[in-house]
């Protein structure tokens, strides 16, 4: 059994927590074999076919490869994002180049050294902005961030409240209120859903205490609510605390505040406090896995993804399905292998598979977690762009229509063999239970019609047929520049090169997928 560790450290608390993933090691080891087989497979690997349906164009669509549907086509499933208040757009609205994030953050010798041992705090950032000449630029980034989740298909932020009402502090419950009035000006129908850390300032709390710092937040316009009027609470670590504590709290919530409770718990171990839970629970969901291994498709036993969902849906609850695109740890030494896109397909798929009600993005900016998928540094749009067609055929039942050739690059600047310069950083290693260490590059193409599809890694090239619609294209890493060529009878429809180069001297270890897109 695996032991998984959400971690979150200084300046701001940062929990530690445990959650386990089981399956049956003949599977594992098939994935596995399977994993290194496809690493240099040149083939493109096809996703499972939906019928395609056709919409009117929308002004956000032009960086996709589809149009965007109107809301008439949406089947009203949901998808929020995670949001984590310790790492904002800015934090001191300064230049980039010498900001918070440059000079503490992504540096060695930031924060008085604390980050020697692993090399800096983090490997990427929110996409750097100039400063903003407005006393209420925290304010306006929230506001900017609502835009671009908006923007991107999200319904809606779980806000990972983790610090007392009496903690005032940008990072403490400053962030969900303004959270919580960044949506209600940007767009009423964005909803921030509440999401207590169990492993925060709340675990040693009464249920009385929770009670009383929940209550503010369930007058805002924008906390989220059922049609019924049910405000849900969704506390991440639910099992921190026991059922019958759950219970008091929603009965004080009740009796004292006249405030009905939808709770929606995120477990770490929901295989075994599902039951336990489901007397007081509207639905559930997991924190999830962030390799292939941990994702598979085809398993339905009852810890696999599907078998978590079918479980919550024959007990009665609507299930919310984790969906990941990595995740990499610098702080904690570890690391997933997502196999470049195919984590974050396979959890697309299995939240459309599975009928689940909502879809959770872990996360939209836990940089230290390697987990964002916000715009940044290191892929720009590109990820939210990438993921949208998943998000799209999730949110319609259906996969969009591809109307404009699009090819997506992602990969790693380095090798996950590379030996960096910087000596003093303890290396990262693969989680336990992940899908095997890999050093590929991926073109994830998107096709009006056939075409063939060649990605040049240095001065190694490799040719891929594509089919209409999507498919893979898999090269093996190598040093230098990379581009990829989408390339239809004689005409070049469609081109991506890397922002980055792979060195096979990198200065730091940085495992963290990038992504470039052909659109933007």
């Amino acid at each position: 059994m695996s032991i998984r560790t959400r971690y979150i450290r200084t300046p701001w608390i940062r929990k530690t927590a445990k959650y386990s993933f089981e399956t049956i090691c003949f599977t594992l080891a098939v994935i596995a074999v399977a994993a290194l087989i496809a690493a240099y497979n040149t083939q493109p690997r096809s996703a499972p076919t939906y019928t395609p349906v056709s919409f009117s164009a929308n002004p956000e669509s032009a960086a996709l490869p589809f149009d965007i549907p109107p809301k008439s086509a949406l089947n009203g499933k949901l998808v929020f994002a995670h949001y984590f208040p310790p790492y904002p757009v800015s934090i001191d609205n300064a230049n980039p180049s010498g900001d918070y994030y440059a000079t503490q953050y992504l540096t060695v010798n930031g924060e008085n050294n604390k980050h020697v041992r692993y090399g800096g705090f983090l490997r990427d950032r929110p996409s750097p902005r100039q400063p903003i000449a407005d006393a209420q630029w925290r304010q306006r980034d929230l506001e900017n961030e609502v835009r671009s989740a908006i923007a991107a298909g999200i319904d809606g932020f779980s806000v990972d409240i983790i610090a007392k009402a009496t903690d005032t502090s940008w990072w403490g419950s400053t962030v969900p209120t303004a959270l919580i009035k960044a949506a209600a000006s940007v767009d009423p129908n964005f909803k921030i859903m509440l999401m207590p850390d169990m492993n925060g300032a709340f675990k040693n709390m009464t249920a009385a205490q929770m009670a009383a710092e929940m209550k503010p937040y369930s007058s805002m316009a924008s906390s989220f609510k059922l049609n019924d009027g049910r405000l849900v609470i969704s506390p991440f670590l639910a099992e921190n605390k026991t059922v019958g504590w759950w219970s008091e709290f929603m009965t004080i919530m009740k009796n004292s505040y006249g405030i009905n409770v939808a709770f929606v718990p995120v477990f770490l171990n929901a295989a075994a406090n599902r039951n336990s839970f489901a007397s007081i629970s509207y639905g559930m969901s997991n924190w999830g896995n962030r390799n292939p291994a941990g994702n598979p498709l085809s398993a339905s036993n009852p810890n696999s993804p599907m078998g978590l969902a079918a479980a919550a849906h024959s007990l009665g609850k609507i299930w919310m399905q984790p969906v990941a695109f990595q995740d990499v740890r610098p702080s904690q030494s570890i690391y997933d292998e997502a196999q470049n896109s195919q984590n974050l397909q396979n959890m697309w798929q299995i939240a459309i598979a599975s009928n689940s009600e909502w879809v959770q993005l872990v996360t939209w900016n836990d940089y230290s977690e390697g987990t964002s998928f916000a715009p940044s540094a290191g892929h720009g749009r590109a990820l939210l762009d990438m993921s949208s067609y998943g998000l799209y055929s999730f949110r319609t039942g259906a996969s969009p229509a591809i109307v404009r050739d699009t090819a997506y690059l992602i990969y790693r600047n380095q090798s996950v063999s590379a030996v960096p310069t910087n000596r003093s950083a303890a290396p990262m290693t693969l989680r336990q239970w992940s899908s095997p260490a890999r050093d590929t590059v991926e073109v994830l193409s998107f096709l009006t019609a056939p075409a063939v599809v060649k990605v040049t890694v240095g001065s190694t090239t490799t040719t891929c047929n594509a089919p209409a619609g999507m498919s893979s294209c898999i090269a093996p890493l190598k040093v230098g520049a990379i581009k990829a060529s989408v390339v239809r009878g004689s005409t070049e429809v469609s081109q991506v090169s890397s922002h980055a180069a792979v060195t096979a001297t990198p200065y730091n270890q940085n495992l963290e997928y990038l992504v470039d897109s052909s659109r933007r």
